[in-house]
């Protein structure tokens, strides 16, 4: 039996960029920050209604959200989301310790 060999192409570890975005980065943190967010509000069982309330935006705005359009979201306005969700955010800058600086959004 003969095996097809699987063609694939190694990640850059940004799916954003992997795809072609303009600006993978910016896709990739409005993604994490957008993934926090709706973990708090599956934590707390909250409907599209009840988590729009209390973000301060309407249901379909919400589930543009949910459904990864943040063309109408800046990172400061998710930022703002997370504080009505209680919490706080942090912005840390390090010093790249390898070659090739990044971005992360870690969460505790």
């Amino acid at each position: 039996m003969k095996k097809n060999k699987i063609e694939y192409e190694k990640s850059s570890g940004n799916v954003f960029e992997d795809l072609g975005f303009p600006n993978p980065e910016l896709e990739q943190l409005k993604s994490a920050l957008a993934y926090e967010i709706f973990s708090i509000l599956k934590q707390r069982k909250l409907t599209q209604a009840q988590a729009a309330k209390i973000l301060g935006i309407d249901q379909p705005q919400v589930s543009r959200l949910k459904n990864a359009d943040f063309t109408r979201f800046s990172v400061e306005r998710l930022f703002s989301f997370l504080n009505k969700l209680g919490r706080d955010v942090e912005i840390r800058i390090n010093r790249a310790k390898g070659e090739t600086p990044h971005q992360r959004v870690v969460h505790a």
